[in-house]
Order: structure tokens, then C-alpha cells, then sequence
């Protein structure tokens, strides 16, 4: 059956759900209940003088809008209109009343980036998880058959999987390293070294424009360089010698560029450059002092190697890996504990991760209370003084242990098959925080960092974790709230139940 109404209704016509009031049930409401707003409101007014400048937003609705940006995994433009359309995302701003006029501007989401720092967002994060935590277990009379909601949630571990010498460890710790790879172009020696050449010219017009017109402007060779840069580039494959002719080429362009650059600054000064164009300086300088040095000595490497002039803290992170053994963003070290995402380590040079097990599992401590009974990890953390440590606290460290393996004897039979199946379990055990890594990246982009600034870029990162772990809370939730429908109708079952075979009693009677 089809049934339409032809009829064209009228935008006076259509009408509102709402009635005036949220729904208390929608997911930003209920999120909004998770945050703990109130805790950090202090710590961020600090970064504001508080009687000079204009009013600045409040907490909530710098700290949310950020929330929301990476739930919403759009734009900073779009994310404006869908706040100044939706009731609900305005509630969870901390807004009072319903405005058709959107609350800040998008240029706004900058500002709050570079406000929030990644140690604030940490412990927000602790905060939040704490609190969540407290909420995993529900009241004893309402428990669901089975255990309570962490039983269900997180699965059990083996006899083999965690130690039970030492009674006062608890919990499975699981620790991992990543990139985030940033929103850059493959970069090559002969891409940079031309890039720099044209910025650099238009460093030379710039000052060239600020001092006396008697002067004449210098010779960049502008056009010889950019033919011979389009006919190296139109060519699908380059040998090693056209590589090296175009490099010399580009640096003896670039080199000359700079010279001009340095007799126009001491004629024109400084002050004549923007803060962007000095910066441009800067990174270009250093770029073709890198470059060169890499020229001369045939080398690939360098100490500190810029990738981009448009984001100059960004590092190659060799990574060996099968889609790209080499990935231009910040590396991260990251740790999941009872389902919740923390982040621990973030540096855009790169480091070896082992080095900081350590101190992720001192955290971890600081946070529970105790150690936990086995730590989760890959190969390059089984290090010698990691075992050592993790033995004098009783921590089992995953993975084989040190020495010649057992010999394939009827007697070392069944021992082998129990370390063969311990090893299975613990790389069944680290699976998870490899989830998170694909959550993180393929749900909530970082894949692919958009932001330009390394401040910006970190917020972006930090903030990815705690919306995870707001996303597990909000499922903790509905799983709760599932529990709670589902006993009440075991409850009226049964009362049903009953009352009928009571009727049948009296019947019979």
C-alpha cells in the first residue's frame, strides 16, 4: 500500500517535535553528562587576564566544540552551521536557550586548539575515564545475570594469560606505537628544493618592492628554472643522474635567491616581512642547508630533515611497514587499559618505543593502585631491562621467553603445547588496541591530520582518544540501559507466570 499527500505544505505548516523541551535520552545530552565541565573551568580562566580583553568563550564551549569537531569528523565551517541548526549540539555547548545565530565564528576553532593544551586534555581524559569507570558496575539488586557490565564487556582472561603468583596485581595492560600521518605531499629532494625556489622569488619581489626604485631587481632566472622543472617533472621515471642534475640545478637557483634575500634585508630591514614570510625565511634556509649538505655527501638522511615548508615539525617516521615504510607525521605511544584509550607518548621526531614501558606502566600504577598482572606487547618492547623490571614486579611481559627453547621430547610435549598456546593468547590479547588504532584512524581521520600547526595537530590527536573513550561510555550506556529493559521483562514474565499458575490452583480448587 502507497498512500502520499500531493498536497505542498507551507513552512508555517510544519511542525516541531520538541514541544518545547529536549529529549533527556539523546546522545548529547547524555554525553554532555559525561564531561566533567566543571572540573577545569578554573585551570582554563588562568590562561585569561581577568580584567583587560574582550569576554573570551567559556570552557564548555571551547572544550565541546572540539568534542564535536572530531565526533563529527567534518569541517571547522560545517561544524558551525550544524551547531547553530541543532538545539541538541547547543545544549551541549552549555548554551541556556535555543539562538539561530551560530554561537563563535569557525576561525574560532584555531584559537581553541591553540588554548587547550595536550596536558589538559589528558586529564580531562583521566578524569572522564575515572568517572566512567565508577558507573561500569551497576547497583547489586538490578545485576544481570552473568556478572556485572565490565564482566560482560571485557573478556576474561585464560589461566595462561596472566599471573596468579602475585595477588596484589591486577588487569591487563596492552601498549602500542603508531604514526599519524600528516596532511602533506609525498615529499621528494627535487619537489622541496623547487618549492623553496619559488618561494623565495616571491621573497625577492617583496622586499624589492620596499626599497628605492632607483635599485634594480635582482635576477632569480625565474624561467629557465621553472622549464627546467617541468621538463624533469613531466617524466614519469628519473634516473639517479637526472635526479642529481636537477637537485644542482635547483640549488645553485635557490643559493643565488638567498644571496639577493640577504643585500635586500640589509637595505630594506626585517620589519618589511610578516610573520609568515620571516617564517617562510627561516624553513627555506634551513631547508637548502640540508639539502646541500645531503648533495654533497650522497647521503639520504640528515639530523632534523624537514619534509615540508608549510609544516616544518614534521618528521619521516621510518616505520617498515608493508603499505609505507615511511610516514610523514607525530608518532604516538598510546596504552589501552580496561577498553579506555590513553595517550602517553607524542613527539614528532622519532623515538624507540620500548624506552617508555616503564613509564606507561607507572602510570598505570598511579591510576589503579597496583600493577597489572601482564603487559601486552610487541616485540621491540621484550628488551632485556623491560624483563628484568617487569620481574621484580611480578608483571608477566608477553611473549617467549629468553633462553634456548624447549627440545621436542615426549616428556617437554605437553609444555611445549601450553607456551605455543600462551603465545597465540597473547597476541589474541593485543588485538584490541590495534582496533583503536583503525577506529582512530579510519572513523575519526587520523588517517590524515588536516591541522597546519604542531599545537593545533596535537589537540587534534589528544582530543581523537577522549572521544573514543566518550564513544565506550555511550555504549556502556545503552548495554546498561538494554540489561535494565531486559530483567524487567524477565520480571514480568515471571510475575505473569506466576499469577497464572495461581489462577489455575484456584480453578482446580
Amino acid at each position: 500500500m502507497y498512500s502520499h499527500d500531493s498536497r505542498q505544505f507551507s513552512f508555517s505548516e510544519y511542525l516541531l517535535p520538541f514541544e518545547g523541551k529536549l529529549e533527556a535520552n539523546n546522545r548529547w545530552v547524555q554525553l554532555a553528562a559525561m564531561v566533567p565541565w566543571q572540573g577545569f573551568e578554573k585551570q582554563y580562566a588562568t590562561l585569561f587576564s581577568p580584567d583587560r580583553g574582550s569576554p573570551a568563550k567559556p570552557f564548555r564551549m571551547a572544550f565541546g566544540a572540539l568534542i564535536l569537531k572530531e565526533r563529527l569528523n567534518c569541517s571547522d565551517e560545517e561544524l558551525v552551521e550544524q551547531i547553530r541548526e541543532n538545539p541538541y549540539l547547543q545544549y551541549f555547548l552549555g548554551l541556556v536557550e535555543f539562538s539561530n545565530e551560530a554561537p563563535f565564528e569557525a576561525s574560532m576553532m584555531v584559537h581553541f586548539r591553540k588554548r587547550i593544551s595536550l596536558e589538559m586534555i589528558g586529564e580531562v581524559n583521566e578524569s572522564l575515564v575515572e568517572g566512567l569507570r565508577s558507573n561500569d558496575n551497576p547497583p547489586s539488586d538490578d545485576e544481570p545475570p552473568g556478572g556485572n557490565l565490565s564482566a560482560v564487556i571485557e573478556k576474561p582472561a585464560t589461566e595462561g594469560s596472566a599471573s596468579t603468583k602475585n595477588t596484589d596485581n591486577k588487569g591487563r595492560l596492552i601498549l602500542d606505537a603508531t604514526c599519524t600521518p600528516a596532511d602533506i605531499t609525498y615529499p621528494t629532494d627535487s619537489k622541496l628544493l623547487n618549492e623553496a625556489r619559488e618561494k623565495s622569488e616571491t621573497l625577492v619581489d617583496v622586499l624589492h618592492a620596499q626599497c628605492p626604485k632607483a635599485k634594480i631587481k635582482p635576477r632569480t632566472y625565474r624561467k629557465v628554472a621553472r622549464k627546467k622543472w617541468l621538463i624533469f617533472s613531466k617524466k614519469r621515471q628519473h634516473t639517479h643522474a637526472q635526479i642529481r642534475k636537477i637537485n644542482r640545478s635547483l640549488l645553485g637557483y635557490l643559493g643565488r635567491n638567498l644571496k639577493h634575500l640577504d643585500k635586500l634585508i640589509d637595505q630594506a630591514g626585517l620589519q618589511t616581512l610578516n610573520r609568515a614570510q620571516y617564517k617562510n625565511l627561516l624553513v627555506i634556509r634551513e631547508v637548502y642547508s640540508q639539502q646541500k649538505e645531503m648533495f654533497e655527501q650522497r647521503t639520504q638522511r640528515v639530523d632534523a630533515r624537514i619534509v615540508s615548508l608549510y609544516q616544518p615539525h614534521v618528521r619521516p617516521i621510518v616505520r617498515g611497514k608493508a603499505g609505507a615504510k615511511v610516514e610523514f607525521g607525530a608518532k604516538l605511544s598510546a596504552s589501552l587499559d580496561g577498553g579506555y584509550f590513553f595517550l602517553d607518548q607524542l613527539d614528532w621526531n622519532n623515538f624507540n618505543e620500548s624506552k617508555h614501558l616503564i613509564s606507561q606502566v607507572e602510570t598505570y600504577h598511579q591510576r589503579r593502585g597496583y600493577y597489572p598482572t601482564s603487559v601486552h606487547v610487541d616485540k621491540i618492547y621484550r628488551t632485556k631491562e623491560n624483563r628484568e623490571w617487569c620481574k621484580e614486579r611480578g608483571i608477566r611481559l608477553s611473549g617467549p621467553k629468553l633462553g634456548r627453547p624447549l627440545k621436542n621430547t615426549t616428556q617437554n610435549k605437553e609444555q611445549i603445547l601450553k607456551n605455543k598456546a600462551l603465545a597465540r593468547q597473547d597476541e589474541i590479547d593485543r588485538i584490541p588496541i590495534e582496533g583503536k588504532f583503525g577506529q582512530s584512524k579510519r572513523r575519526f581521520g587520523l588517517d590524515r591530520v588536516m591541522t597546519k600547526l604542531a599545537i593545533t595537530s596535537q589537540c587534534v590527536i589528544a582530543m581523537t582518544f577522549l572521544v573514543i573513550n566518550l564513544e565506550k561510555g555511550l555504549r556502556l550506556l545503552f548495554l546498561c540501559l538494554y540489561y535494565l529493559l531486559q530483567l524487567r521483562n524477565v520480571t514480568l514474565k515471571n510475575i505473569v507466570k506466576r499469577c497464572t499458575k495461581e489462577n489455575i490452583n484456584l480453578c482446580v480448587a
